[in-house]
């Protein structure tokens, strides 16, 4: 693909020129950008359902993943450790000018999050020339597959790994003569960072994709390696989860896992994909 964008493939009737694509690039950017400020602007004046609904939701023992987790404690005998009622630490402020700031910085990071499909969609509309009828059609499944993956891991992010974070980094104490009381800016930055990181993470089947295709990884070493993933997945999920119990750290782990196994699937497929594709090559050099 950058191949063919570097040897300048015609658009339509007319060459384009190194400069054309240069300044048709600079146009999706800012149109991609335009969008990220315009929805952080309307998120920048609903205030309230940002940071009270959305970015304090997780600070909130009504919040549903904790009034799910107490339910299904109730309803399958396995104890009050998973019923959050009250969430110990008081969140403060220490810098005159953070409050402003830290509006305008998460405004404009949801917005992110937000409108992630739309800067594919420019990514791929400025792609999409230099590339052939087939290409064309896999790259839309790609751009349509990424915007889904990546939505279901800020989801994952913001209603399992967020308030089981919160909930246990928040009310950890060394001593109960030392009270926590967490600066504003570290608690707004650990859940906008976790939801974005997860939002990458569940990426990875699209990782995948790309690396099978050009050989780097195969179906068989992730198969051998998976061992060694559920352990990191078990071990992430026990670091993340509030308690020891198991029906917490499965309710993490889990979908960990299930996302490696739809990757070696993917990376089965691919391989599958290239080893009939040079079959026929060798058929018709035959």
């Amino acid at each position: 693909m950058l191949k063919q964008l570097l040897n300048l493939r015609s658009k339509g009737n007319a060459e384009m020129s190194f400069l054309d694509h240069v300044e048709e690039l600079r146009w999706h950017i800012v149109r991609g950008l335009l969008s990220i400020v315009v929805v952080g602007l309307v998120l920048f004046l609903n205030k309230s359902f940002l940071f009270d609904t959305l970015i304090l939701g997780p600070k909130n023992p009504n919040f549903i993943t904790y009034r799910a987790m107490c339910w299904a404690a109730n309803r399958f005998h396995l104890g009050g450790d998973l019923c959050v009622t009250e969430i110990k630490f008081k969140l403060i402020n220490m810098d005159i000018s953070a409050p402003f700031m830290i509006h305008l910085q998460t405004s404009f990071t949801v917005a992110l999050v937000a409108v992630f499909p739309y800067l594919l969609w420019e990514l791929w509309r400025f792609v999409e020339p230099a590339l052939y009828e087939n290409e064309r059609r896999n790259i839309g499944g790609v751009v349509a597959m990424s915007s889904v993956l990546f939505y279901v891991g800020a989801a994952f992010g913001y209603y399992l790994v967020t308030p089981f974070s919160v909930n246990f980094l928040g009310t950890y104490q060394i001593s109960p003569e030392i009270e926590n009381t967490v600066d504003i800016s570290s608690y707004v930055d650990s859940v906008t960072g976790l939801v974005l990181a997860c939002g990458l993470t569940f990426e990875f089947p699209l990782l995948v994709y790309f690396l099978s295709r050009l050989g780097i990884l195969t179906p068989k070493v992730m198969r051998e390696y998976r061992k060694y993933a559920v352990v990191v997945i078990l071990f992430l999920a026990a670091i993340i989860t509030p308690s020891p119990d198991m029906f917490s750290q499965t309710i993490v782990a889990l979908p960990l896992y299930f996302l490696y196994e739809a990757s070696v699937m993917v990376s089965a497929r691919v391989s599958k994909r290239k080893k009939l594709r040079q079959e026929a090559e060798e058929r018709l050099e035959g």
